[in-house]
């Protein structure tokens, strides 16, 4: 921060605030209301509602929920958490901050849910904990449990710490029945799907000194391809692929596009290989 100019101060502390902050957080911390004003005036930052100014570079995204009283929740903040999502949802998904009026928000998804985890006045991005409750009154089971296992897998949570948080609705059932294993949403989405047939089915399971996505009973192995199979990874695939197969294993390799849009067929492969026993040892 360069104390030397107090105005340049005071956007430096904005960008380190994340590019959005409130002028009240400002003056407490020392930078008086007169030198926002310059900062103001300057072009150095831009007014975004009485109680909120920002860079003018500031993530748009931010910006937006500063202006509009939320915090970014759900399927949208999940994306900046980084975690697996099905597909950018089409509208921004926002929640409510517990305090203050929402305007009406046609261009947008705003949840109402008590949080988890007490929202903090000034945030304009939801903590985790708060973004599972909202995705799992949002999205379907599936996917809301991809997203929860995407946040384990990360160890953005605990599975101890989320036993002990307040869950309601399908969030309690989900506290209960995630684990931090699944390396993709793909291989969450596979299991819940095949889980009627009433088989093991374990994830992220190491063979041979490898670890392979899926592996229904003892013998079947299934591959699921994300967009990085390419080049040497999927020439180190095939080699794996066949020394499995001189182990005994039978090994079935599909991609994404087939688990997220051609679901029957991959279902069909599934069970008339368990119709032949080869999950079997």
């Amino acid at each position: 921060m360069d104390r030397s100019d107090p105005v340049r101060a005071v956007v430096s502390r904005v960008t380190a605030l994340g590019g959005v902050a409130r002028p009240t957080v400002l003056a407490r911390e020392g930078h008086s209301r007169y030198r926002v004003g310059q900062a103001l005036d300057a072009g150095l930052l831009v007014r975004v509602r009485r109680d909120w100014v920002a860079t003018p570079s500031a993530d748009p995204q931010l910006i937006a929920a500063a202006r509009n009283g939320v915090v970014l929740s759900c399927v949208t903040m999940a994306r900046r958490l980084g975690l697996w999502v099905a597909e950018a949802p089409a509208l921004p998904h926002v929640a409510h901050p517990g305090h203050g009026r929402v305007a009406r928000l046609p261009g947008a998804v705003v949840h109402w849910q008590h949080p988890v985890v007490p929202r903090h006045p000034d945030a304009l991005e939801d903590t985790v904990q708060n973004v599972l409750m909202t995705v799992a009154c949002c999205q379907p089971y599936e996917r809301a449990k991809a997203i929860w296992e995407s946040a384990l897998n990360k160890r953005l949570v605990e599975l101890s710490a989320l036993a002990r948080l307040p869950w309601t609705g399908t969030a309690r059932v989900l506290a209960v029945e995630v684990t931090p294993w699944a390396d993709s949403g793909l291989e969450t989405l596979f299991v819940v799907r095949l889980r009627w047939m009433g088989l093991p089915i374990r994830t992220q399971i190491w063979i041979r000194g490898h670890r392979v996505d899926i592996l229904i009973g003892d013998r079947l192995v299934v591959q699921i391809d994300g967009g990085h199979h390419v080049g040497a990874q999927r020439a180190e695939d095939i080699r794996h692929d066949a020394e499995l197969t001189l182990m005994g294993y039978h090994v079935i390799r599909v991609g994404y596009d087939q688990v997220m849009h051609c679901w029957h067929e991959v279902q069909d492969l599934i069970m008339q290989a368990v119709a032949q026993g080869l999950h079997r040892a």
